[in-house]
């Protein structure tokens, strides 16, 4: 399933991306609906490329018949993400814990101006998440986009408010 999410931010790129790479704000964040509460499992510093892996965990309900074939307690990855600096952009890739061969998913984001605007960014995140899973396998996905999206909208939030201080 393909999916895309725009958000702003009140700041430029580079100081959104500052947020996105910096350890204190994981620490900081809450439980969230859908994913728990996220925790850094690590930060690689490469100069102009930094590598964030965040350990989360699927708390949302799952289609019934899922549940069949699916432990919700077993759904739990890392999404490493790779942040190039210099070209403003980043790659991230699901790490599932558990059930390897029925979930993947990774996203290519891009933090540009908005236009006309010195100080506001455009987040465009452009995703693709497969669950190989025969007759359930479209609801999962489904189930799993739409936390997706509400934590990204929840995230954002956090963002801003990191932005403000």
């Amino acid at each position: 399933m393909r999916f895309d999410v725009e958000q702003r931010f009140l700041a430029s790129p580079a100081q959104v991306l500052a947020v996105y790479t910096d350890p204190a704000f994981y620490a900081d964040l809450p439980d969230y609906p859908k994913v728990g509460r996220p925790r850094l499992v690590d930060r690689d510093d490469q100069g102009d490329r930094i590598i964030v892996r965040v350990h989360y965990r699927f708390t949302a309900d799952l289609p019934s018949a899922a549940l069949a074939v699916i432990d919700p307690a077993k759904l739990t990855w890392i999404e490493e993400t790779v942040y190039d600096l210099v070209a403003a952009t980043s790659t991230s890739t699901l790490l599932p814990d558990h059930y390897p061969d029925r979930l993947t998913a990774g996203a290519r984001t891009r933090f540009l101006l908005a236009d006309g605007t010195t100080d506001t960014t455009r987040r465009l995140i452009e995703g693709d998440l497969k669950v190989r899973m025969p007759l359930v396998g479209g609801k999962v996905e489904g189930a799993i986009v739409s936390g997706l999206r509400e934590h990204l909208g929840d995230e954002a939030v956090e963002v801003n408010r990191r932005l403000d201080e």
